[in-house]
């Protein structure tokens, strides 16, 4: 792998020394947790000499002042922020293609199995990064025992974004299916507001007015996307979501949506799509997306704790929470299986979902919320463009107009004041 390396192993970069007019360089082993040189001695610093060779991380300083770190050159922060765009963009196109594909005979899968499932994929990838850090399955079992086990305090500190974090969850999959892939996409980066207000109340974040006139851009062009769908009757789309009994797991699985009539052609069944249920689930995600991700970059940033340990804090409690949620389908898992309905896209979704919430652990760390949620608000185009040729989504003009205002808002937030031009940067009084 790419990199140089120190002593044997990989290392980490401080940075030059400019106040003594001396540039120096130091190295650390790497671990995937915080990159910052804190004073005191780190409980995870015995077992440095049990790491292999890892990728070398820089922190590349200019005038004594620390900049993001790089992994084979590339800034962590913006290569971190561009996988999340893909991982996104991906991720709601397949999920909205496993909701309304099902074949003929073929019932649909349960969300909230597939969200468990999630879970337990992420408990199984932290637990190997943690393997890998350490290189030594000893030292794993004995961090898993004394940060996990030995603390119990330390999990219930993530009851709150776990339990926030399932329900979103669950809720993605209520829009998707009430809601194209594209118009959901536009109105999911209404958690970007919901994250500017909770990191101000939360982090003491400020905002400048940029920031500030760029949310508002937002809210704008969101409404605008939402105008298509004021006035639309719930529109059907054909599909089988049908059990035996005929009764359907499409949207019962998340206690909502009609029952399907029974006498339905043998080949297809007609799903109702209901915009103002996903709109209320998309708002309600937002919210909790929102509070549980400044909760958690709180506590990831205010610990030194290892960030995979959090992680696999977070998994467990998250898994606890997924697992009530399963209890509600308790009915149809009993008669049908756990894994009724499962195709090859339905595991492509899960293992996205799983893999995608970690992503976000290291966008948090590395880079912070608001970011993130811009950096995934561009998966608008990706995704709009793609679902005019698959699900034959056809935009008005408002939501061509509200898409175009919340990519202006994304760039607005991402400029540095000075490169705003004129006629719309905020005036300083």
């Amino acid at each position: 792998m790419g990199g140089s390396s120190s002593g044997g192993g990989g290392g980490i970069s401080t940075g030059s020394n400019s106040s003594s007019g001396h540039s120096y360089e130091t190295t650390t082993p790497l671990h995937f947790k915080s990159l910052s040189t804190k004073s005191g001695r780190s409980h995870y610093a015995d077992n440095q000499k049990q790491l292999g060779s890892l990728p070398t991380i820089h922190h590349q300083g200019r005038g004594g002042r620390q900049e993001s770190p790089t992994f084979l050159g590339v800034s962590l922060k913006h290569l971190s922020l561009v996988v999340l765009l893909l991982q996104n963009s991906v991720l709601v196109l397949m999920m909205r293609y496993s909701r309304v594909s099902v074949g003929p005979d073929q019932p649909m899968y349960l969300a909230s199995t597939a969200v468990f499932i999630a879970e337990i994929i992420k408990l199984c990838t932290c637990t190997g990064i943690l393997a890998y850090n350490t290189q030594s399955i000893p030292r794993t079992i004995d961090i898993i025992r004394r940060e996990i086990i030995g603390q119990p305090g330390e999990i219930l500190k993530m009851l709150i974004p776990s339990g926030l974090y399932a329900l979103q969850n669950n809720l993605l999959y209520i829009a998707l299916s009430n809601l194209e892939a594209a118009t959901f996409q536009v109105t999911y980066q209404l958690k970007i507001l919901s994250t500017a207000v909770f990191s101000v109340v939360m982090l003491n974040r400020r905002l400048t007015k940029q920031k500030w006139l760029s949310l508002c851009l937002l809210m704008l062009g969101v409404t605008l996307v939402q105008l298509q769908n004021v006035g639309t009757p719930k529109s059907p789309v054909v599909l089988d979501a049908t059990n035996d009994e005929g009764d359907s797991d499409f949207l019962d699985s998340s206690g909502v949506g009609d029952e399907l009539d029974s006498s339905s052609s043998e080949d297809d069944s007609l799903v109702s799509q209901n915009p103002i249920i996903g709109l209320f689930a998309v708002l309600t995600s937002c919210i909790s997306s929102g509070f549980a991700g400044c909760y958690f970059e709180k506590i990831l940033k205010g610990s030194e704790s290892d960030m995979w340990v959090r992680n696999l804090q977070l998994g467990i409690s998250g898994s606890l929470f997924s697992f009530l949620a399963m209890f509600y389908d308790r009915q149809k898992i009993y008669e049908g299986g756990m894994f009724q309905g499962y195709s090859a896209i339905t595991w492509c979704v899960i293992t996205n979902q799983a893999l995608g919430g970690l992503l976000v652990a290291i966008v948090v760390k590395y880079a912070d919320n608001i970011l993130k949620g811009f950096a995934t608000s561009l998966s608008i185009i990706i995704s709009g463009m793609i679902s005019v040729y698959f699900f034959d989504f056809e935009p008005s003009i408002q939501f061509q107009l509200g898409t175009l205002v919340v990519i202006m808002a994304t760039f607005l937030y991402g400029r540095p004041d000075a490169a705003i031009p004129r006629f719309i940067r905020p005036q300083k009084k």
